[in-house]
């Protein structure tokens, strides 16, 4: 049903978790892959490995908290593919602090990587993307991003903010043949929460909080992500769409 044939796909964070996921799926769709990441050399060497027989696929190390090396990455990226058609921004960090022992330097870390780093993959493919009349970005947020959550404030106002991003890009580029729709995810098993699934008791009061009663695994957001990259979600813009099993159910 999908098809992503002579289309680039740019998934940054895509050496693991939902990112990797976003990789394999694209890749089974016939899509050219280019993937950032930042420590995972191995994962994301095989990931190439394993594609590269059947379709454009490589992946670029890259440090999001530096504005020179995402604009240098992206340049790269149309240099060799000549296109960039989808963009999921993927790539972010989930870090504990409470509201009142955060240190400003913590804060801004996950400010820049999340949403700063968004905005400066946004802003570096969308030039293209006008003069190609058509592009696709989707954006990975979260259920914190609309509700907030505890210990994370910091993480929760990032995804808070590329949630608002998201739909300013939508009516701004709309004209353009550019769609922007973000995925929410819940709890979603990945090595991000592995320490905190770690506590089996905590983990499974958590999946009997949800109503389908099961924990989403990375494929779970990855398929919502490449159905809104389809022409199957032409006529969806500024979607906020939430993948967590029924557990928060925002407007």
């Amino acid at each position: 049903m999908f098809n992503f044939k002579s289309k680039t796909v740019l998934v940054t964070g895509g050496s693991r978790g939902i990112g990797e996921a976003c990789v394999k799926l694209f890749a089974d769709a016939n899509a050219d892959i280019a993937f950032t990441y930042n420590s995972n050399k191995k994962n994301a060497e095989e990931l190439v490995k394993k594609y590269s027989s059947v379709i454009k696929i490589k992946a670029y190390k890259i440090n999001l908290s530096k504005r020179d090396e995402i604009e240098k990455n992206v340049n790269e990226i149309i240099s060799e593919f000549g296109r960039i058609d989808v963009l999921v921004n993927n790539a972010g960090i989930w870090e504990y602090g409470k509201a009142d022992d955060m240190s400003l330097e913590q804060w801004e870390k996950t400010i820049k990587i999340n949403l700063t780093g968004t905005f400066i993959f946004s802003k570096s493919v969308i030039p293209l993307m006008k003069k190609n009349r058509f592009g696709r970005i989707i954006n990975i947020t979260s259920t914190a991003g609309q509700r907030g959550e505890p210990f994370y404030s910091h993480y929760a106002a990032s995804k808070g903010g590329i949630i608002s991003y998201t739909k300013s890009l939508a009516s701004e580029l709309g004209e353009y043949g550019i769609t922007v729709n973000s995925v929410a995810p819940g709890w979603v098993i990945t090595d991000m929460t592995k320490d905190v699934f770690a506590d089996k008791e905590y983990r499974e009061k958590v999946r009997n909080e949800i109503p389908v009663k099961r924990i989403a695994e990375a494929e779970d957001i990855a398929g919502p992500v490449l159905f809104l990259a389809s022409d199957l979600a032409k006529h969806i813009n500024g979607e906020i769409l939430n993948v967590n099993g029924g557990s928060v159910l925002c407007g």
